[in-house]
């Protein structure tokens, strides 16, 4: 009996010992260079969980010991190569198994895309579109607006954005419009602690939305893709015209098959804009100042969960609110000189303003090696109420009339879209898409005014409720091919909007249906082993604005005033562009762009009433020609960075206005951001910007130029990062002039300058860092990996 009892023992503890197997191999590349450090990860082919993770040794070999039985898939990687899995393994009575590995380098989709050596940010150019990376920057980025000044040739001046002298810029988050929001509130109020990156899209391929005219500047959010549970800190103070701070948290967690992120930030923010504009008004001289004070408190929630059901289907959702609440008092004071008598006429403009926004947007994803399917469905709701008070104060002898406005919007945007790709070989790829977009727009003004005897009334010539319904069907169909020296984007995107405006104070209703079909293409080729070019061509829709399409009529002081323009037509716009680069870095550029029916922000003068008017119309036609050439710093020594030079012709031109308008000029953009190593680990960077003038709309400006500096220092073993931002150094105005017309008028713009910003920022957990050793970076990630077990 005990003999048996033993035997069967020893039987059991030899199968175990079968059981314990070892998977081993080597990691080389193409060459058979041999692929130290990179890191091996041991998958349950079951449910495609990672059990174990190893780091390739010095002599390219990788094990894994006392394997149990069962199927698995080994998986090596390695930054600058393409990931690549073995087979299925089945491990039975088998001691050791042997699988090797090849990794081919990681060459961008876009075939002719190429990479400037420059560290922060990493810049990478293609045909369609060029990429800012921004999470390593040490500039200390606080909202939507600081982001923007980081993009090469893009003017940040107050609230307006321009790129290569044009000023209809797009601004899209993670691929979607943001029209529900006007530039402003973006800019300012916006946080931008989750921004990873910006793509400039100067040549929107097929797969984007055909609406603008201009270039598209598409914000890509952070998103957790790294192992483990780790977590950032940040606390900022600042002060620009006041204190200002911001004050953010966020957590990520990917373990097993459930990745998670949640952030938090809240937000005193601080702004000011003056506008003095000085003007003829037959042989009266009008002089207006402004001061407008910004000082939103914003508060931002955002959470995320990607569920991965297997390895290749994966499901989740994406949240976030964001609401910003401001009381504001615009100081108005206008002088009046007449027959050598000075009249003035104060007055101040009362804000009170409070907007939210949600945005929920849950998604799934079939993901194999050659085929790639997405569903997106995504939900914006963005409300708004406005009380404005235009109230008299002081003496004077001017007759004025307070007025009152009552300004609420809701927005509501629903957006279901399927996209497609298929690789069918190294060589060639193709993706295809349908999209449906509808959007209920509606705002309600209600104006008052003040009568003798103290009371409001409503005021019937600018009360106004203004609804749009709007839906835009589209598909499209891209493909992707390289021969040889060659390769080739082409793609083709068909859209259909109906838009139905409706006018409850003037009872008007007004149906629209645009149906057109949208090419896109780029070519490229290898010249020599040193020098290659590209050129692409798109063509584009610009639809107005929810905006500019309300008709209604918004005062800023007694004698300026804003009004709508629903029968705005869309902007058509033909554009191409040529790129020329040299040793896989952007050397030389040009493009022509050509829209008609522009949408032009026309400023007229009513010498009857003395007042001035900004409406949107259609003008006949605009021409942009742009010549670039961009060149990094890396050629000297301890610099990392990039320089470039901008010069561009813009006309605005249209015979059907009397008279005549046709405004043109040469202007030239210099910019610059270089970043260098200082004693003491200190990270010094430097951006900077100088344009020779040019056109803003229908303003003629002068030059003007911006420079900010950044130090920052890490502590605590990496975790924690101080970071010195000095914005806004030099002092130099925005002047300009508007002479057309009956309008002569000098115009000068200013905007707090020479503010300072301290930044915190503490990370915890066991968050992937790159450090001085690639050996200790994949042993930090086979940590992460193998304390899941």
């Amino acid at each position: 009996m005990l003999k048996t009892l033993l035997n069967i023992i020893l039987y059991f503890a030899s199968f175990s010992m079968l059981a314990q197997s070892t998977i081993s191999g080597k990691v080389t590349d193409e060459a058979n260079q041999i692929l130290s450090f990179s890191n091996v990860v041991l998958y349950n082919s079951n449910n495609d969980t990672p059990l174990k993770a190893v780091i390739v040794e010095e002599n390219g070999m990788y094990t894994f010991s006392n394997v149990k039985n069962g199927t698995f898939i080994v998986e090596a990687s390695l930054f600058g190569y393409k990931t690549k899995r073995s087979i299925v393994l089945n491990i039975d009575t088998t001691k050791n198994v042997t699988f090797d590995f090849v990794l081919k380098e990681d060459v961008p989709e876009n075939l002719d895309e190429v990479v400037v050596v420059a560290k922060k940010p990493v810049i990478t150019q293609n045909a369609e579109k060029l990429v800012v990376n921004l999470e390593n920057s040490e500039m200390v980025n606080s909202n939507v607006r600081d982001v923007m000044k980081k993009i090469p040739g893009v003017l940040v001046t107050g609230s307006n954005l321009s790129y290569a002298g044009q000023n209809n810029l797009r601004i899209l988050i993670n691929g979607k419009q943001t029209n529900y929001m006007d530039m402003q509130t973006l800019l300012r109020e916006m946080p931008a602690d989750n921004i990873a990156k910006i793509e400039l899209i100067q040549q929107p391929g097929a797969e984007y939305d055909a609406d603008g005219s201009g270039a598209l500047i598409n914000i890509i959010l952070k998103k957790n893709v790294k192992l483990g549970t780790y977590g950032t800190l940040k606390s900022m103070v600042g002060y620009a015209d006041d204190f200002t701070f911001r004050k953010s948290a966020s957590i990520a967690s990917f373990k097993g098959k459930i990745n998670w992120q949640a952030g938090a930030s809240y937000s005193r923010g601080s702004w000011r804009e003056d506008l003095q504009i000085i003007r003829r008004v037959g042989d009266d001289v009008y002089d207006q100042f402004s001061r407008s004070p910004f000082d939103p408190n914003t508060l931002r929630i955002n959470a995320g969960l990607d569920y991965y059901i297997n390895k290749k289907h994966s499901a989740g959702i994406s949240v976030q609110r964001v609401g910003s609440s401001s009381n504001r008092v615009t100081d108005n004071v206008t002088n009046i000189t007449s027959n050598g008598i000075l009249d003035v006429l104060e007055t101040d403009n009362r804000f009170e303003r409070d907007w939210t926004l949600y945005v929920i947007d849950p998604y799934y994803e079939y993901d194999d090696d050659k085929n790639k399917i997405t569903l997106d469905f995504t939900y914006v709701d963005y409300n708004s109420m406005n009380e404005n008070n235009l109230f008299q104060v002081g003496q004077s002898m001017v007759d004025y009339d307070n007025q009152r406005y009552f300004q609420d919007a809701d927005y509501n945007i629903y957006t279901y879209q399927v996209d497609y790709k298929r690789i069918l070989n190294d060589n060639i790829s193709v993706r295809a898409g349908l999209k449906l977009s509808s959007v209920d727009s509606d705002s309600d003004l209600q104006s008052l005014v003040q009568t003798t005897t103290g009371d409001f009334i409503n005021n019937p010539n600018q009360t106004n409720r203004f609804l749009i319904d709007e839906d835009i069907m589209a598909a499209y169909a891209k493909v992707n091919v390289k021969l040889d020296k060659w390769s080739f984007s082409g793609g083709l995107r068909w859209e259909q909007s109906e838009t139905t405006g409706t006018s409850q104070n003037l009872n008007t209703s007004l149906d629209r249906t645009i149906a057109k079909f949208f090419p896109s293409l780029s070519i490229s080729r290898n010249i020599t082993d040193e020098i290659a070019a590209n050129v692409a061509y798109s063509y584009r829709i610009q639809r107005p604005s929810y905006e500019t399409l309300n008709p209604f009529v918004y005062y800023y002081d007694p004698f300026t005033f804003e009004q709508g323009n629903p029968t705005l037509r869309p902007a058509l716009t033909n554009s191409f562009r040529f790129n020329l680069t040299y040793e896989n870095q952007p050397f030389f550029g040009v493009s022509y762009s050509r829209t008609d029916d522009t949408l032009f922000e026309l400023i007229s003068q009513n010498d009857a009433t003395s007042e001035t008017s900004r409406s949107v119309i259609n003008l006949a036609k605009n021409e942009n020609w742009s010549f670039n050439l961009f060149a990094p710093l890396s050629f000297i020594k301890g610099l990392e960075g990039y320089t470039g030079v901008i010069v561009n012709y813009n006309r605005f031109m249209s015979e059907n206005l009397n008279p005549v308008l046709d405004n043109k000029k040469w202007n030239m953009t210099w910019f610059t951001s270089a970043e260098y190593k200082l004693p003491w680990g200190i990270q010094s960077e430097v951006s900077g910007y100088y344009t020779s003038g040019g056109f803003e709309g229908q303003i003629e400006f002068d030059w003007i130029a911006g420079l900010d500096i950044a130090f920052s220092k890490k502590f605590m073993n990496d975790q924690l990062k101080v970071s010195v931002e000095l914005e806004e150094i030099l002092d130099r105005k925005f002047n300009g002039a508007i002479n057309y017309d009956n309008v002569n008028a000098n115009i000068i713009s200013d905007f707090p300058r020479r503010n300072i910003f301290l930044q915190l920022s503490y990370s915890f957990g066991n968050k992937y860092n790159k450090k001085k050793s690639r050996k200790n970076s994949a042993g930090d990630e086979v940590n992460r990996i193998n304390t899941k077990q």
